[in-house]
């Protein structure tokens, strides 16, 4: 099929430098570049994390709930306190 696009200047640049690399004509760069970008993309294995030891927490993390509550409410106090 032929037709007519526009390349803004950057894309140019990197089709332009796809054929100098492979040795590809414009047409063969410019389809490569295109079914590489819509090419649907494998999922699992393109980003992993590694674990950090963190240490030990300086809060038990079983009762954290209860402590967030509690300095929610000591703010709340605090807040009221205030206002009179």
């Amino acid at each position: 099929m032929r037709t007519t696009i526009t390349l803004d200047s950057d894309v140019d640049l990197a089709v332009r430098r796809l054929m100098r690399e492979r040795g590809l004509s414009f047409k063969a760069a410019v389809n490569e570049a295109i079914r590489h970008g819509i090419r649907p993309r494998t999922t699992g294995s393109a980003y992993r994390t590694r674990p950090v030891a963190m240490g030990v927490p300086a809060v038990p993390l079983d009762k954290a709930l209860r402590l967030a509550a509690q300095l929610e409410d000591d703010e709340l106090i605090h807040k009221l306190a205030l206002r009179k």
